[in-house]
């Protein structure tokens, strides 16, 4: 397996977007709407976000990110570890073919 699935997660990390609709949201007492209108963006565009079917992009992080407080770089993590899961699923054979180049070897060539 080599270095690409290190981490211990037999089942992929939480969208971003789960967190928002389900403990963000709710916590502030906001409609999809209301939070849409508040950072700026379309409700659809947001929704699409909350169902999960589209990515936190940086320009969203960054709204997100100043409208819960917590800064975007959180909100990119998420999504950067969602994405990375899948794809190091998708791509498990394909990774594993690839041999680790040493270093070292580079270095006496």
């Amino acid at each position: 397996m080599g270095d690409v699935i290190k981490r211990p997660l037999k089942r992929p990390p939480v969208h971003p977007g789960e967190i928002l609709r389900e403990d963000v949201l709710p916590t502030l007492g906001l409609s999809v709407s209301e939070a849409a209108l508040c950072i700026g963006v379309s409700r659809q565009q947001l929704h699409r976000i909350l169902a999960c079917t589209h990515p936190i992009t940086t320009d969203m992080a960054l709204r997100i990110g100043k409208f819960a407080g917590n800064g975007p770089n959180l909100w990119l993590r998420m999504q950067q570890s969602y994405d990375l899961w899948f794809a190091e699923h998708r791509m498990k054979k394909e990774i594993d073919r690839i041999k680790t180049v040493s270093v070292v070897a580079q270095c006496l060539h």
